[in-house]
């Protein structure tokens, strides 16, 4: 019996075409009654598709029709039926985002990358760094930093030279964004199950914002991060090219 499918595809023209393209050749259900959802786009896409059907049973194929792709299978039309029942699974948990902000407002928000706290004015940001509440850095001076979990370890974490961790590590990467104080210190590995806590040390002279998955909370005063263990997010990928693969080969190129 063949898969229902539901074919969901970013604004760019040609992840419109080629989604015109697969309902054209094997039809199209809605998300909700579907055995699978195809993501065309590219990561960032992909993210969106993953928050918008975290509450669906379906898991999400994705297809490359943007630039990087690291989340994303290769795009064909021919074989598709063939590619989803050979696809191989992977279940990933998000972070969890309480970001309270000067007014008093409190604003969460679900991160499958990364949760990053970065500094919103001319002067460095200067953050206090608590993890299970006990005090770990007094002070961090610094355009920002972040946790990114294994699967969101390769984006922004990487270019902050942060470390690449295998998919089914159970740490998650804390990592300091142009550290200006202490001048070497890169971040830490900190445990899957921690709480991470940062507050904005004078935060009226050195505003800071809050990011999840690029969803922006301005003029925050205290960040809290944790993994959303009661959150599963199911992946296809292709046999070969899942992301423990990805992950290794990344550290390689």
């Amino acid at each position: 019996m063949s898969k229902r499918i539901a074919f969901l595809a970013s604004d760019a023209p040609v992840a419109q075409t080629a989604r015109a393209a697969l309902i054209a050749r094997y039809g199209d259900t809605a998300p909700e009654a579907a055995d699978v959802i195809v993501a065309l786009g590219g990561d960032g896409f992909m993210l969106q598709t993953l928050h918008g059907t975290q509450n669906l049973a379906a898991p999400v194929y994705g297809m490359n029709r943007g630039t990087v792709g690291f989340l994303m299978n290769e795009y064909s039309e021919s074989d598709l039926p063939e590619r989803l029942e050979a696809a191989e699974e992977e279940v990933i948990n998000p972070l969890s985002m309480q970001a309270t902000c000067m007014d008093g407002s409190v604003h969460e928000a679900l991160a499958i990358n990364e949760v990053s706290v970065l500094r919103a004015g001319p002067q460095a940001a200067k953050l206090r760094i608590t993890i299970d509440g006990r005090l770990r850095m007094e002070e961090l001076v610094c355009d920002g930093a972040l946790i990114a979990t294994p699967a969101g370890s390769t984006a922004y974490n990487y270019s902050a030279h942060g470390p690449i961790l295998p998919i089914g590590s159970d740490v998650l990467a804390l990592t300091a964004i142009a550290p200006f104080r202490p001048r070497r210190w890169r971040g830490a590995l900190v445990p899957k199950a921690a709480t991470v806590r940062f507050e904005i040390i004078n935060p009226e002279k050195r505003p800071v914002m809050a990011e999840a998955d690029s969803r922006a909370v301005r003029d925050v005063r205290a960040v809290e991060i944790r993994s959303e263990m009661a959150v599963q997010h199911h992946i296809l990928f292709d046999p070969g090219h899942g992301l423990e693969e990805r992950l290794i080969r990344e550290q390689f190129v």
